[in-house]
């Protein structure tokens, strides 16, 4: 793969280059042998800057391992993941996400660990359910970088510069469609919009469903909503177009489900919808005082939407040749200071309450914003909703694509609820 820059959404690091995975360290000596391993994550600049710290440091602890590093942006990152399985050359490393992991584990890709708990892999103090969600059929093939919640960021800025009060976590779907249409009015920005378009976004799709007694999946892997329930999903956002209280579709087209092209960080509008632990990747990206709430609710007594999540996993490759060194480098980035320090609360906030409290005194206000937003929704989460069955991942860019649709006047309103289900059906009957 050429090498291509992080504005496009990717990077490569890799080897002796000047990235700086591999530059730093000792020559190895006579009686250790030289590792080389590999590491593959998603992300952002922030994330690859951070990333390389870390193994910087594990560099210089380690002499003799290099990691070679490789970031790609979401939705490149899983088409190539799925051809390095097929052709069993997965890293040995690599950033896991929860809709994905049982998909990969029961492929037999991934590398279960449980063998190294309290030998190598020190994550104790993670408590059980942090720990529990990296198990797919009792054995443990994630390890927890973090906790977050879906979240709606939002520019201080811009309401403030237009005189209007930010939604809370109080706020109705009813009102928050009202505040971005008022905010668009005020703002006297051609172009700029009170709000992203949260119709292709799954979080918001799934919390709106939760907070209506529903869910994306059942625990037996169907759908766990009705053609009814999508349509009148996609009927509030069409809604919200008419009122320009979103942006538009074209310009909504350019979301490519990364912090780089957002909405909010073009400059197109004040709200973004995202997780909590992006909210350090959002902020770099401008120069606007951002901050989050909770997701809209339907309703007085509504339902809980929100729920706390792995934001994402550390998972090892079956195929690995060193895996005493890649459960190492977990363990550094997990359970050692001077590994999850450089990370700090990017990838969410420490499962292990010994790194909380060891990150905790060196965090900004960015990092302290997103911990205090995770003790904030701690008590009015629901459930982890049951893992997302095969082709979850698939479905999530057919809602982007029928939301456009709709956008677009290619799909009517009455019929976008009827095409999503047909299609996600279809595509959970392939397995």
């Amino acid at each position: 793969m050429s090498k291509l820059t992080i504005d496009r959404r990717r990077l490569l690091l890799a080897g002796a280059g000047a990235a700086g995975l591999s530059a730093i360290g000792a020559r190895p000596s006579f009686a250790q042998q030289a590792v080389r391993m590999r590491m593959y994550w998603w992300g952002g600049k922030d994330r690859a800057d951070r990333t390389i710290a870390t193994n910087n440091a594990y560099k210089a602890k380690y002499p003799n391992t290099t990691i070679d590093g490789e970031t790609l942006g979401w939705g490149d990152y899983w088409p190539r993941m799925a051809t390095q399985a097929a052709g069993r050359n997965l890293p040995d490393v690599i950033q896991m996400d929860y809709r994905y992991i049982f998909e990969y584990a029961r492929r037999g890709a991934l590398l279960a660990t449980d063998q190294y708990l309290g030998k190598g892999l020190n994550i104790a103090d993670f408590g059980g359910p942090a720990t529990d969600c990296g198990r797919v059929d009792g054995k443990l093939y994630g390890i927890n970088l973090g906790m977050n919640s879906s979240a709606v960021l939002y520019s201080k800025d811009a309401f403030a510069q237009a005189g209007i009060k930010p939604p809370t976590h109080e706020t109705s779907w009813k009102e928050f469609a009202q505040i971005a249409a008022e905010l668009t009015k005020a703002a006297k920005k051609d172009g700029f919009y009170g709000t992203a378009d949260g119709g292709g976004v799954e979080p918001s799709f799934e919390g709106w469903l939760r907070m209506r007694g529903k869910d994306l999946y059942t625990p037996d892997e169907k759908l766990g909503f009705t053609a009814d329930d999508a349509t009148e999903w996609f009927a509030m956002w069409d809604e919200m177009r008419k009122s320009k209280a979103c942006v538009p579709a074209d310009v909504a087209a350019l979301d490519k489900l990364t912090p780089e092209s957002s909405m909010l960080i073009l400059g197109k509008s004040a709200v973004a919808f995202a997780h909590s632990n992006q909210l350090v990747a959002y902020q770099a990206l401008t120069p606007q005082k951002l901050a989050m709430t909770m997701y809209p609710n339907v309703g007085p007594g509504s339902k809980l939407g929100h729920y706390l999540k792995p934001s994402m996993f550390w998972s090892i490759a079956a195929t690995t040749k060193n895996p005493e060194e890649a459960i190492r480098i977990v363990n550094f980035f997990v359970a050692e200071a001077e590994g999850a320090k450089p990370i700090a609360a990017e990838r969410g906030v420490p499962a292990s309450a010994a790194m909380r409290k060891a990150i905790t005194p060196e965090l900004d206000d960015l990092g302290k914003a997103m911990v205090d937003y995770i003790s904030f929704v701690s008590d009015k989460v629901g459930a982890l909703p049951p893992p997302p069955p095969k082709g979850a991942g698939e479905i999530q860019f057919v809602l982007k694509r029928v939301n456009e649709e709709v956008g677009f006047g290619k799909t009517k309103v009455t019929d976008s609820g009827k095409v999503l289900v047909t299609e996600a059906a279809s595509i959970l009957a392939r397995g």
